[in-house]
């Protein structure tokens, strides 16, 4: 039973904790494809990495308990968590998704889960009652990204929840850019969620990796079918490196949210800055919905520069802000997400739902905040057209 009610103390010692054989406090690394048998039907509970492995499974216990579900799954990648849980469908079936979702959702829904005769379509999840009106007898899930990437579109949780479970669908969450150290969608009634955990989670920048989580004990088990027979597992050494990120989730966290509130109230009152979407705002979008299902909004921020501004200038006049796909390690990076991360989108659809090309999505690290918006200052002034 855990002596600690905290989640700081669970990012440390939840899930399996240290090596009962040695006393290690850190799990091993158990790099191996498979293991001794002592007779036919006689093993130690683990038969071939594939199915499972001791480092891969401390993570997933870790992470299912943060999330407070049932079972965690561990992935080669965000896309392949992403691509196990839509594999739970079948030809006929169609999936609600955001109106702005990462490009790779999008793209693995319009490019290979289509073939297979399984629809999708684009709505606006921040109305529940129109949303309501879209569920017709084909619709079997609604995912949904809150804040959403990349205009940190807040969708109130708990109210898809409640309505997926009126309809008996799955309401499934991408919980990327929040961490259960900052939203816990399955206390809010969730049945899956979902990180790419090559960001916030592992939080260095070195590692790639996807984890589901699900409610319950049948969808655990479908999960778990579905992750051996399909076998995009992580790896044990990616398994330890993601565990050990984990440990320092939460102090990593608060540095880049105290950032990214010091750089979202710089933008806001810049001159040179058209629209700055962050949750974390008073006169942000769904900012009262987020505040009582988020800890606080995160950090990251997307905004747009005045048209006497050259974007192009301003990516190439940054000195310490990388211009790079991915988010969430302890280095600031920025991205243009029409031509980058959600150029798969196309055009008239970005258009429609706002990801327009003079958006700019920055990823708050945990560098000083007073170098952050002088690199800011910097590379705005640059990108004035005169």
């Amino acid at each position: 039973m855990a002596v600690y009610k905290s989640i700081e103390s669970a990012l440390i010692h939840g899930g399996i904790y240290g090596d009962q054989h040695t006393g290690a406090v850190n799990v091993p690394i158990y790099q191996t494809s498979t293991y001794e048998q002592k007779g036919l039907g006689e093993n130690t509970g683990w038969e071939y990495s594939r199915t499972g492995n001791p480092t891969r499974a401390a993570l997933e216990a870790l992470i299912a308990e943060l999330e407070g579900g049932t079972a965690g799954f561990a992935f080669g990648s965000g896309m392949a968590a992403i691509t196990a849980v839509l594999s739970l469908f079948r030809e006929g079936d169609r999936v609600l998704i955001s109106s702005n979702v990462y490009g790779g959702t999008f793209r693995v829904l319009d490019k290979v889960f289509k073939n297979f005769g399984i629809g999708y379509s684009i709505e606006d999840t921040t109305d529940p009652e129109a949303l309501e009106k879209k569920i017709t007898p084909e619709v079997r899930a609604i995912l949904v990204e809150s804040p959403a990437n990349p205009l940190l579109t807040i969708t109130d949780l708990a109210a898809v929840a409640a309505l997926a479970k009126k309809h008996r669908i799955l309401s499934i969450v991408d919980n990327t850019f929040m961490t259960p150290y900052l939203q816990r969608p399955i206390e809010l009634g969730a049945d899956i969620v979902i990180h790419s955990a090559t960001k916030y989670l592992g939080g260095h920048s070195d590692l790639v990796a996807g984890l589901v989580v699900v409610s319950d004990r049948a969808l655990a088990e479908r999960l778990a079918f579905l992750q051996n027979a399909t076998g995009g597992v992580l790896g044990p050494f990616d398994s330890f490196l993601l565990i050990r990120g984990i440990k320092t989730l939460g102090v990593r966290l608060d540095r880049h949210v105290e950032n990214a509130e010091a750089v979202a109230a710089y933008l806001q009152g810049h001159k040179a800055v058209k629209k700055v979407y962050y949750p974390g705002l008073p006169d942000a979008q769904g900012y009262e919905i987020n505040r009582k299902q988020a800890k606080n909004g995160g950090a990251m921020i997307s905004f747009e520069l005045k048209e006497n501004y050259d974007i192009r200038k301003f990516f190439s006049s940054l000195r310490l802000i990388a211009l790079a796909e991915s988010l969430g390690g302890v280095e600031s990076l920025v991205c243009h997400p029409a031509s980058m991360t959600h150029a798969s989108i196309p055009y008239e659809i970005r258009q429609k739902v706002g990801i327009t090309d003079g958006l700019i999505r920055l990823s708050v690290g945990i560098e000083n905040a007073g170098d952050l918006k002088a690199d800011l200052e910097n590379a705005i002034s640059e990108s004035e057209v005169r």
